[in-house]
Order: C-alpha cells, then sequence, then structure tokens
C-alpha cells in the first residue's frame, strides 16, 4: 500500500473511529445502554411522555452477555432470554413485579426497552454502546 493509501485509510478511521464496527452489537462484547426517552402507559388512559428518571429507568444499564444479567446503578437484573438474529437481539426477564423486554438492534446499538403489568407499561427509547 502507498503512503498516500496509508494516509487516506488511517484519516478515514480516525474521521469515522467513533462509528460502531461489525460485531459491536452481536452480543460478543459487553455494552452500556443509556434510555433517553420514556412513555408511561396505562390501559384505557394512553401514554404520557416523559424521560426516564419520571419512571424510575436508571440513566445508565451496562448489559453482561457472557455472565447474562443488567447491572443497574441499584440493582443487577437476570436475563431469563436471550435470542439473536442478525438484525436484533431480544432480551427479557422480570423485576419487581414487572415483565421486561429489551430489543437491541444490531446494527447502530439503539435500544427499545419494555416493562409491563397488569394496569400498564412503560417503553424506554434509547442507545448502547460497547464498552
Amino acid at each position: 500500500m502507498s503512503n498516500l493509501a496509508q494516509m487516506s485509510m488511517a484519516a478515514l478511521i480516525w474521521t469515522f473511529g467513533a462509528t460502531a464496527i461489525a460485531g459491536d452489537f452481536d452480543g460478543s462484547r459487553p455494552l452500556v445502554c443509556a434510555p433517553v426517552e420514556a412513555m408511561d402507559c396505562v390501559s384505557g388512559e394512553g401514554c404520557e411522555k416523559g424521560i426516564p428518571e419520571d419512571v424510575g429507568a436508571p440513566a445508565f444499564m451496562r448489559i453482561d452477555f457472557a455472565r447474562r444479567v443488567i447491572i443497574g446503578p441499584k440493582r443487577s437484573s437476570p436475563l431469563s432470554a436471550m435470542e439473536k438474529d442478525p438484525h436484533q437481539i431480544l432480551l427479557q426477564g422480570t423485576e419487581l413485579g414487572l415483565a421486561w423486554s429489551m430489543a437491541i438492534n444490531t446494527e447502530n446499538g439503539k435500544m427499545v426497552t419494555t416493562f409491563s403489568s397488569r394496569d400498564g407499561a412503560y417503553v424506554l427509547f434509547g442507545s448502547c454502546t460497547p464498552l
């Protein structure tokens, strides 16, 4: 490879180095996820939009796929189920009387998490990044 080609490649890597690379969101590496938007939904009443703090969600949570656990600042939640396909990773569990599900886009790390009970649901939207 010529010096010009090497410098061009280095410039591209430097410019786009923060962009996710293949494998970052396939479950092979731990992730840290941050919910940024929340919905609080009650049957028959609709949903209210807010921030994750409004529904008691942590600002950050870590996902340790190897240990099959999600770790927050106050507690950890074991994964009851995990399923992967080329487009997403699906995680499920229960905590504090709620059933939860998380879907992580394997291309860009965007996530959607739901917590549900017999009375309603919380929906969180956010992003994950590899540790």
